[in-house]
């Protein structure tokens, strides 16, 4: 039975010499993979439509026996191809998907998280990059996970608690404008790193060359 999704596209990996497996995080079905059989090929109907953070309707035959399914069909709707342009963005865009695939589990509905990291590739295009939006992705998606961080509580200072409460809760908009001093930055972001090792058992990769560039 073929079925229909709307998806960004999380990775994409070589399977043979001429097809691709192509990792989708959806809002209904959460994070599937799908083999674009040929897609490899000249001629290949899939050509210029699947390359990381592209925005498509696609369609796709279900396995009985794996997680790996057919993909037969795609219509790209946005590529985000300011983010290749930037090997910041790109950074930046990589460790969410890094963090999302290391926090979620497959094909699980995850309708909220799916808005958030369209949110945050839409807002990546539009901008420079910078601290805060990295630091906001974190809180969003801790909230969206269940495990939000408790800022009363957090042994923080009070400046950094409120700049803290605001990435978590406010649109992306609100959180670009924001301007966190020196100290600030570094505290919320060490304390996000300690938070993140303490719940998620590790690190998503590339968290330290997400941040590089911005401290």
């Amino acid at each position: 039975m073929t079925e229909s999704a709307t998806g960004l596209i999380l990775r994409v990996r070589p399977l043979t010499e001429t097809s691709l497996i192509i990792h989708w995080l959806t809002p209904d079905l959460g994070r599937i993979a799908t083999v674009a059989k040929g897609a490899r090929r000249p001629k290949s109907p899939f050509l210029g439509k699947l390359d990381l953070f592209y925005l498509a309707d696609f369609s796709f035959s279900r396995s009985r026996r794996s997680e790996l399914h057919t993909l037969r069909e795609v219509n790209l709707r946005e590529t985000h191809g300011a983010i290749r342009q930037d090997i910041f963005k790109l950074r930046h865009a990589a460790y969410a998907t890094a963090f999302i695939e290391q926090a979620t589990e497959t094909e699980t509905p995850l309708p909220a998280v799916y808005e958030l990291l369209r949110g945050f590739l839409d807002r990546l295009c539009r901008q420079a990059t910078a601290l805060q939006i990295v630091l906001a992705l974190e809180l969003k998606l801790l909230h969206e996970l269940g495990l939000e961080p408790n800022l009363t509580d957090a042994r923080l200072a009070p400046g950094t608690k409120k700049i803290a409460g605001i990435l978590a809760q406010d649109d992306w908009a609100a959180a670009v404008r924001l301007k966190l001093t020196g100290t600030q930055a570094v505290e919320l972001r060490q304390f996000l790193q300690g938070f993140l090792i303490s719940h998620l058992g590790r690190l998503p990769k590339g968290r330290e060359a997400a941040l590089a560039d911005d401290i």
